[in-house]
């Protein structure tokens, strides 16, 4: 691990929520114990039913989170960027990966695998808690999704969504998906989300490119959504 990559390690550890309350001291045990990996884009960090879990988080680049769904099909749920931390344990009865992770482009990693876990729970069992804790961000962050789901109108339910990725993301806050892909991540077909994003655009508060949607006015967006 050099230094750059690990002084991103750190600030990304430092400021995430799964690790605040107190449990800055695991950042150092998380560094020492995990490896930092650097993925082209198109390059699978992690397969929905791998046996091996863990924690993943994104220092730099963009990774899209994929489920399988009725006839076999993969479907894109979600985005993460830098500092979003994903996984789970099987520690504490659970199972399998839930999810496929794929970078959508050139992307640096930490990965802490549960034996990393393990290492960390030795010297410090606070690790625990904080895994309990990036597991509950997690279901809180679902169970948003799918209230999203259910609640709000199209129009809104896009807001959200644009609103939600955001803040996973550094400015100028371009998103890389496509009409198509965020559609998919919100339920709704291209044909829906073209023109509300037309809309969006020409009230300011987005701006589109080929396989882009860069957000100029989240708090406009989330106007929107909570309407």
């Amino acid at each position: 691990m050099d230094l750059r990559d690990r002084t991103a390690a750190e600030a990304a550890l430092r400021a995430a929520p799964w690790l605040g309350e107190g449990r800055g001291e695991l950042v150092e045990p998380l560094l020492t114990h995990g490896r930092i990996v650097r993925l082209s884009a198109g390059q699978w960090a992690q397969a929905e039913g791998d046996d091996e879990t863990g924690v993943l988080v994104v220092l730099s680049g963009a990774v899209q989170m994929l489920c399988k769904a009725p006839g076999d099909r993969e479907v894109l749920i979600g985005l993460a960027g830098p500092g979003v931390a994903l996984g789970q344990t099987t520690r504490f009865g659970g199972g399998p990966r839930l999810v496929t992770v794929v970078c959508q482009e050139d992307s640096v990693l930490l990965q802490v695998s549960d034996r990393a876990l393990g290492r960390i729970a030795d010297e410090t069992p606070r690790i625990w808690e904080a895994v309990a804790a990036l597991l509950y961000l997690q279901l809180r962050g679902l169970l948003q999704l799918v209230a999203e789901a259910t609640a709000l109108a199209p129009r809104q339910r896009l807001a959200a969504r644009l609103d939600l990725l955001t803040r996973a993301t550094p400015p100028p806050r371009t998103l890389r998906l496509s009409q198509q892909a965020l559609g998919e991540m919100t339920a709704l077909t291209r044909k829906t989300v073209n023109p509300h994003l037309g809309e969006f655009e020409a009230r300011g508060l987005i701006a589109r490119s080929y396989g882009a949607v860069t957000v100029r006015d989240p708090a406009g967006l989330r106007r929107i959504a909570e309407s």
